[in-house]
């Protein structure tokens, strides 16, 4: 694995804007960075791709463990949310997508740092974008990358077997990389044969007389896609006509998807698979005796709330996370390429692992304005 400085092609921003990616460029400075790219071996790519399976089969383990051990509560989940996620686990309630942000050098197993498991967002650059780049800059090399086959293939499984309507919703709020993804999404579930529809969260309505969610033209929701977290909707007023109508929707991701994005997941694991390679030590409310570790709340985005204890002394972002409670995690030890700190975001669509992306920071913690570096490997 190591890093590599190359030059940007002259035209990538018209490349890349006519690929939809307008959200190339944050406060005057690239967001899309194609003046380096990471490189790897075909033997560090399998070990990428082995650890995210192996990694998702865990987690769905502890999502069983923490529902039948009454654990929500502790992972600062409501009470009120716990019965909707019980019922969609219990049901298998299908999922799309998930996204793994791991640790790794290229020598040692790669570490989980957390799993973006319901709004997981830099699909678009992941899946494209950076793909783009590879024909047309390294034509000879390989990229870990089949998410916009897959990504189609999923949406072809949800058309057949789980979907209960014509249309495909989809909403989240209205800022522009939300708007990206959403859009990107559409187009996938199009190629897949499905009708879709874009609408803003707060432009959803609700029918009283026919006891549904509805949007702008009157039209019933049965099926929509959320790129809105649930622990923020089951905050909002209309939680309630959620809760009521749950079982005549399909949500995606579906509710138990909430245990995952809880960042208590990670204790959990711990407790599950003590000193397991690819996990980090990690424990609720107390760092445990680690010297060296990151506090981080239940629920938080962006890197956002986290406090990073090392030797060196203690970093710390700011935000408006934690109210739920916190947990406590070993400090992984990113490399540091030249005073850049990378993390890979590795993805599963389905119940597969099939490529990533990854974000580098100048500081230890990933934060949204992280650039994204494209990626290569020898086939």
């Amino acid at each position: 694995m190591e890093r590599t400085r190359i030059p940007e092609r002259r035209d990538w921003r018209e490349k890349v804007e006519a690929l939809g990616f307008i959200f190339h460029t944050v406060n005057g400075e690239p967001y899309w960075n194609e003046k380096a790219c990471y490189r790897f071996s075909a033997g560090q790519i399998d070990a990428i791709e082995q650890a995210t399976n192996d990694l998702h089969a865990m987690c769905l383990t502890a999502v069983e463990y923490a529902l039948a051990n009454e654990r929500l509560a502790q992972m600062g989940i409501p009470d009120y949310l716990a019965p909707l996620i019980a019922a969609s686990w219990e049901q298998d309630h299908p999922t799309i997508y998930g996204r793994f942000d791991l640790a790794y050098d290229g020598q040692h197993p790669p570490k989980m740092l957390e799993y973006n498991a319901d709004t997981p967002t830099s699909l678009l650059e992941a899946a494209v974008i950076q793909w783009q780049w590879l024909e047309e800059v390294c034509p000879r090399a390989d990229q870990f990358n089949s998410i916009h086959e897959k990504l189609i293939d999923a949406w072809r499984w949800m058309k057949d077997h789980a979907l209960q309507g014509e249309m495909l919703h989809l909403a989240s709020l209205d800022g522009v990389e939300d708007e990206i993804t959403v859009a990107y999404m559409m187009d996938a579930a199009s190629q897949a044969g499905i009708e879709t529809r874009r609408i803003v969260m707060k432009d959803i309505g609700w029918d009283e007389g026919r006891g549904a969610f509805v949007d702008l033209e009157g039209s019933v929701i049965k099926d929509i896609f959320k790129l809105y977290p649930w622990e923020w909707m089951a905050a909002d007023a209309f939680w309630p006509k959620v809760h009521d109508s749950y079982e005549r929707m399909r949500w995606i991701e579906p509710a138990w998807k909430t245990v995952l994005s809880s960042k208590g997941i990670l204790p959990i694991l711990w407790e599950l698979y003590p000193g397991h390679p690819l996990l980090l030590e990690a424990y609720f409310d107390d760092p445990g005796g680690m010297e060296e570790h990151v506090r981080k709340p239940l629920f938080s985005r962006e890197g956002a709330n986290v406090t990073m204890t090392s030797r060196n002394g203690t970093l710390e972002t700011g935000g408006d996370y934690g109210g739920e409670g916190h947990i406590f995690q070993a400090l992984a030890s990113l490399p540091n390429f030249d005073g850049h700190y990378p993390v890979l975001g590795s993805w599963i669509i389905g119940d597969a692992a099939c490529g990533m992306g990854i974000r580098e920071s100048r500081t230890p913690i990933t934060g949204n304005e992280s650039c994204f570096v494209p990626h290569c490997f020898e086939a």
